[in-house]
């Protein structure tokens, strides 16, 4: 099903590559095809990196005056830079700022917001964009001239990153594009968003969809329903680095527990471990919308279940017959150990329309790497 164009949502792929025909988006570095998604547009890291005391909003100055400093030792922000041009490695617990290839001039009617690639939250590593005179991270204000920062943590894992590097990506909006609760229901019972994870799946049932200010979605501790199913993966303490270059390269005992199924279809989450989990659901995104998974949602549990929250047009749709794909959750737990169970309401799900259908959707064809995921480790990890 598709929508014709709107004054107001996300701008599509096409949209993209006329903003940096317009010079909206620039680099001195060519901005290059693989770069430009559905609905938004891979980041790169630029040349250095900034090893941080803390992290910060620039709310009262621009970036540049904290980072110029003749001695990093009078500085209250910065302890040392680092050259990314030859790759370089990102300590886990430590907080990096790293000026961006891509600068922004946008037009006053847009504004953009900034999330995690996917790859990058599978790995627990925490990035936030940081702009000039913003007292919030991720999003950018309609109007702005400037340039990006990226804030990194990497949590559990070391990583090795170089110049040119994506760790997240970039949407512009325009208006309010976010579609309503009622819509969601509409729109369900023509075109299914959510599936039964099922062999064959078959669409949720009106009853059992459950919408407030987006949609809800369930944790599955069951995996594929054997008593041996892993249905999760939690983080090793102290594991080699990870070099983001390096793709199938990894074996993922070396780093990940498994986690096998319950007796009681249930687990305990400890506080500050990281845990890689699916949904109960399978979801999918027609081509004339977006969704955005909200990272903390306070009813579902004092936890933050995404970093990387953006799904792009046609993700678990592809042709129309695809019958949705689940969802993979980042999990970190904070302040006290939490017990969830099988099927228990677990994060939400924000719709928004697409400016108009983009000429490119989520699928094969674009190198996409999780159409077709179920439990699924970053890329980076050997089959």
């Amino acid at each position: 099903m598709t929508r014709a164009a709107t004054s107001k949502g996300i701008l599509p792929y096409q949209h993209i590559t006329q903003l940096i025909a317009r010079e909206s988006i620039t680099s001195d570095h060519p901005i290059e095809d693989r770069q430009i998604q559905p609905a938004s547009l891979d980041l790169r890291l630029g040349k250095k990196a900034y090893r941080l005391i803390s992290s910060f909003l620039p709310e009262l100055s621009a970036i540049s005056s904290r980072l110029n400093a003749l001695d990093f030792y009078q500085s209250d922000l910065v302890m040392y830079e680092m050259d990314l041009t030859q790759g370089a490695i990102l300590e886990k617990g430590h907080v990096y700022l790293v000026p961006l290839l891509e600068q922004l001039d946008l037009p006053a009617t847009l504004r953009a917001r900034a999330n995690p690639k996917s790859t990058t939250g599978r790995l627990d590593v925490f990035t936030r964009v940081v702009t000039d005179l913003n007292a919030g991270f991720d999003e950018i204000r309609a109007g702005y001239r400037g340039p990006l920062y990226l804030e990194v943590v990497p949590r559990s894992f070391a990583i090795k990153v170089r110049t040119g590097d994506s760790l997240n990506q970039i949407r512009f909006v325009r208006g309010d594009a976010t579609v309503s609760d009622s819509a969601l229901q509409k729109l369900h019972g023509t075109d299914p968003l959510l599936f039964r994870n099922a062999s064959p799946p078959k669409p949720l049932p009106q009853k059992e969809f459950r919408t407030e200010r987006g949609l809800f979605l369930r944790i599955d501790l069951t995996g594929s329903a054997r008593e041996d199913a892993v249905i999760g993966y939690r983080a090793k303490k102290n594991s080699h680095v990870i070099d983001l270059a390096k793709i199938g390269h990894y074996a993922a005992l070396d780093f990940w527990e498994p986690l096998k199924r319950h007796r009681q279809d249930s687990l305990l989450l400890e506080p500050e471990e990281f845990y890689i989990l699916a949904s109960k659901e399978r979801i999918r995104v027609p081509p004339g919308y977006a969704a955005e998974m909200v990272a903390y949602e306070a009813a579902c549990g004092e936890l933050r279940t995404h970093y990387a929250g953006f799904f792009d047009p046609g993700f678990g749709y592809g042709d129309g017959k695809m019958r949705g794909t689940q969802v993979v959750l980042e999990v970190r737990p904070h302040d006290v150990p939490f017990l969830i169970h099988d099927g228990q309401t677990f994060f939400k799900v924000v719709y928004d329309r697409m400016l108009t259908v983009p000429t490119q959707v989520y699928g094969t064809a674009l190198g996409s790497s999780y159409q077709r995921q179920a439990l699924t480790l970053s890329k980076h990890f050997k089959a």
